[in-house]
């Protein structure tokens, strides 16, 4: 792949509207239902072949999610699965996509904001702990106590005996949090220096993106080289039997959430779970019964 320098402004704008489009196309796969996206002529042949099988088989892989749910629920299972990677680099697609057919009930993401300063006073752990999952229920992590060994460290937010500690005790906490039944689970999504860079492009020339462009994102592109060392450090330190790392390549957004949500599923021994079949009850209904109609101030105005 060509260095973002050495593309022309051409080509270059070619490519953000390429990423811009794959980012409406994420916006669109929460409305589709109906599976032949190529009736309207969008886009060339082959991108609408590679465009259907990518919607069959995420729809094939969302609906072994559902079965895996169950089983969860069933067997009374206690799964956490860690999602962490450079910024832009597609952790909250891969989420999205998991999340989007299932129970926000038994499948929660936590996605924890910087910590107060109450947070900053406690046992490093101890807010992640409290978002732990019961039983019959998932947690996905989109970033996790693994901020200690990234952006703290990188940015100076602790200091260097916490840094420190925080490796000490990682792999007890985690050897605990197996023993005590929780199954968990993680992945470092890896992309390139480049394509990092087109996707904060895209962000900027995309007004519905915008938000997702925080100063730590902009200065994470400065600190490249730094995180990339923080990173070797984190895989290095923390890639224990009980919960290994798991790298996903994730250059190409799209195979990168098939290949995580398959991987994911491999994980876990589910299984179909038996469901009794589902009779709709006749409505009850009674003579007497008047329904009362809306007032007219309280209807919303149909616009559309």
């Amino acid at each position: 792949m060509p260095h973002i320098s050495e593309i022309n402004s051409h080509e270059l704008m070619e490519r953000i509207a390429d990423d811009l489009a794959d980012g409406y196309d994420e916006e669109l796969e929460l409305e589709i239902e109906d599976r032949a996206f190529d009736e309207h002529g969008l886009q060339a042949p082959v991108d609408r072949l590679a465009r259907q099988q990518y919607f069959r088989e995420l729809f094939r892989l969302q609906g072994e999610l559902v079965k895996l749910q169950d089983w969860v629920q069933h067997s009374r299972q206690r799964v956490v699965v860690i999602f962490e990677g450079r910024d832009a680099a597609g952790k909250g697609g891969v989420i999205k996509r998991i999340t989007q057919r299932l129970n926000p009930r038994v499948v929660r993401v936590a996605a924890l904001p910087a910590p107060n300063d109450r947070e900053r006073t406690q046992w490093y752990f101890q807010r992640y702990v409290a978002h732990l999952p019961a039983a019959g229920e998932i947690v996905l992590f989109d970033r996790s106590w693994y901020n200690r060994a990234g952006v703290e460290k990188v940015m100076g937010f602790c200091t260097e005996e916490e840094y420190e500690e925080f490796f000490r005790s990682v792999p007890e906490f985690e050897k605990m949090l197996v023993r005590s039944g929780i199954r968990l689970i993680k992945y470092w999504f890896s992309i390139s220096d480049e394509e990092q860079h087109l996707r904060f492009l895209g962000r900027i020339h995309d007004p519905l993106k915008q938000w997702k462009l925080s100063p730590m994102d902009l200065e994470s592109r400065v600190r490249w080289e730094e995180y990339t060392k923080a990173k070797e450090a984190m895989l290095e330190r923390t890639h224990i039997p009980e919960a290994p790392w798991w790298v996903v390549q994730a250059v190409d957004k799209k195979k990168a959430r098939l290949n995580c949500i398959a991987h994911l599923l491999e994980q876990l021994p589910y299984a179909d779970v038996p469901h009794t079949e589902v009779v709709l009850p006749d409505r009850v209904r009674h003579p007497d019964y008047l329904r009362q109609p809306t007032p007219g101030s309280m209807i919303v105005p149909e616009r559309y």
